[in-house]
């Protein structure tokens, strides 16, 4: 009965079929790994003493930034040069925006330093300026903000003078000079001027090392890769089934193998001839 299953057609579904699921199992696999390796990070990272707690240490032995340097206080030294300010940026459910001056190191490399954080709107706000001469920093360090970040406007199109995105790859297009791939955010803001103190901006964690919104998002992707393969399974079950059923049904003589030899109804009574000998010429019936 199940013989069909070798027919060219039916060869096609189920190459279909062997191919589909162990995709989507793999894909579901490759998802739930994602979202233990977040849970472990997250784990690892509540286990380690506070990054900004630990001694700061010159910027270039703490780079590259990883899970690891991030949050951790490291020293710079040098001049503040450009100044740029970074909008729609929240602090404490409040819209404003950062103060961002780039610290030029004996390096002749830029260091991205936000000095703090003002609220309102940055078209036309009076901030601070950065203080003169050589100044040494210490501050948080962060890794270069992406496409993926809080609050970061990849859009462009902002007026002069401010970004949407502290990175390196955005900043160097601005400056005639080179930036650390990183920033570092002042725990102690400078006092403001019209627009109040600014206050100090936190760091923020590592991409990756905590129970966010993309962590819950590869653990629902797990559960639906797993639908997925099992929906697969179950509509190849079904399409065998009703094929066996069909096949069954004619052989039992239920339902005939060629649709065009079902049986005819009950044929119609020919029409009468007129010409025959039971009428006249009129057509009327003799009696």
């Amino acid at each position: 009965m199940y013989r069909f299953l070798l027919t060219p057609r039916w060869w096609g579904i189920n190459l279909f079929v062997v191919l589909a699921i162990p995709f989507c199992v793999f894909m579901g696999t490759w998802q739930l790994g994602r979202f233990e390796d977040r849970v472990q990070s997250h784990e690892q990272a509540e286990k380690q003493p506070d990054p900004s707690t630990r001694a700061a240490k010159p910027l270039d032995e703490l780079l590259p930034v990883d899970k690891v340097t991030s949050g951790r206080p490291a020293v710079a030294t040098g001049t503040y040069a450009d100044q740029f300010l970074v909008p729609g940026r929240k602090l404490d459910d409040r819209q404003g925006f950062y103060v961002l001056n780039m610290l030029r190191t004996d390096s002749g490399k830029a260091l991205p330093v936000v000095r703090g954080w003002l609220p309102g709107s940055a078209t036309g706000a009076r901030v601070p300026a950065a203080p003169e001469g050589e100044v040494t920093v210490t501050g948080d360090l962060q890794a270069s903000e992406n496409s993926r970040s809080d609050g970061v406007n990849a859009r462009g199109g902002l007026p002069g003078g401010q970004v949407g995105m502290i990175s390196a790859a955005t900043l160097v297009n601005l400056v005639p000079y080179d930036v650390y791939d990183a920033w570092v955010t002042l725990p102690e803001a400078e006092a403001g001027g019209t627009g109040g103190a600014m206050k100090p901006v936190p760091a923020a964690a590592p991409e990756g090392s905590g129970l966010d919104l993309k962590a819950f998002q590869n653990l629902g992707y797990t559960g639906e890769w797993f639908v997925f393969a099992g929906f697969v399974l179950f509509m190849w079950f079904r399409l065998v089934r009703r094929e066996a059923e069909a096949l069954r049904d004619i052989e039992l003589g239920l339902v005939p193998e060629d649709p065009a030899a079902a049986p005819e109804g009950p044929a119609a009574p020919a029409p009468e001839d007129p010409a025959s000998p039971d009428r006249d010429v009129a057509g009327t019936p003799v009696r």
